[in-house]
């Protein structure tokens, strides 16, 4: 069996990533001689040039450009296969950054109390939030995000899913609105007033309307927004009705701020399922320490409602 220098997967990954020779140098901190030596060695391995110059900069071939997304995951699973195994990490000289991708009603209910958890535990310990655009698995893969949080869709087969806890959505109006006058909240008298929506893609449509629509009944939306923050401040300020879900409007509106505008949740009048809120990684980072006790910090956190212990 011929020898191979795993050293040179880690050199590719650092060369395709960069796309010139000086930064992956910098990148693995090595001298730009070395690693042209590095690159020479990768062209004899693969039979492939791999970067090719084009004016003043250097280009992919199309088997270099073929080989980037499985080089990346060849080195750091090669990494993570040779990383000595240990049994908790060292939390008082723990210092990393954790990237999380979740929607602003997670960051705006838990985001707090998280992070007071973590840097209690571990002071060298940071937090980035990054925004969910979609539910793409393609950030875990790429390690570009460490965890994602939020309702699996289609997440694909290689990530692991733990349910952190179950919510519901809850219909929310201002103090004095016309709703709290009747009798009973119908389904009909729910559908007829005007309604705020939050959606990340724009959307107008989703389960309650699919509840309504059983019934024979059809709500309009006046506006979309991009977050349930921003539905909450306009029903507060408006005659609009707002969807949002039962943990937010408990951590945004329990303790409401004198002076402000006051709201007022119900429960809606027709039924719908319940949600799963998840955490999501990719398995690669099943038996990391550091990582592994960021899941469990963050499940204690959303399952107790207040800090978990320490180790």
């Amino acid at each position: 069996m011929t020898a191979v220098d795993l050293n040179l997967l880690t050199a590719l990954d650092a060369l395709l990533a960069e796309g010139s020779v000086a930064g992956a140098a910098r990148r693995l901190g090595l001298s730009a001689s070395a690693m042209s030596r590095t690159l020479t060695r990768l062209r004899a391995v693969t039979g492939d040039p791999l970067l090719v110059r084009a004016g003043r900069g250097l280009v992919p071939t199309p088997r270099a450009m073929e080989l980037r997304e499985r080089v990346r995951e060849a080195a750091r699973e090669a990494l993570a296969l040779l990383r000595p195994a240990v049994a908790g990490p060292d939390l008082s000289g723990l210092e990393r950054i954790f990237t999380i991708r979740a929607n602003d009603g997670f960051v705006e209910t838990v985001g707090a109390r998280l992070l007071a958890a973590l840097t209690k535990a571990a002071p060298g310990v940071r937090l980035r939030f990054a925004p969910k655009p979609d539910k793409e698995v393609r950030a875990l893969r790429e390690g570009l995000v460490d965890l994602e949080v939020g309702v699996v869709g289609e997440a694909g087969p290689e990530v692991r899913v733990q349910a952190l806890f179950r919510d519901q959505f809850v219909g929310v109006a201002r103090e004095g609105h016309p709703l709290w006058t009747a009798e009973e909240l119908t389904p009909a008298l729910y559908a007829a007033c005007g309604h705020v929506v939050a959606s990340r893609r724009g959307e107008t449509h989703g389960p309650v309307d699919q509840a309504l629509a059983a019934l024979g009944l059809r709500r309009t939306v006046l506006a979309v927004v991009p977050s349930f923050s921003a539905a909450l401040a306009i029903a507060k300020a408006s005659d609009l009705v707002a969807l949002v879900t039962a943990s937010f409007y408990e951590a945004n509106e329990s303790r409401p701020e004198p002076g402000l505008p006051r709201s007022r949740a119900f429960p809606l009048p027709v039924r719908t399922d319940p949600i799963t809120v998840s955490q999501i990684w990719h398995p690669r980072l099943d038996a990391d320490p550091a990582h592994r006790w960021l899941r469990g910090m963050l499940l204690a956190v959303c399952r107790n409602g207040s800090d978990p212990p320490t180790g």
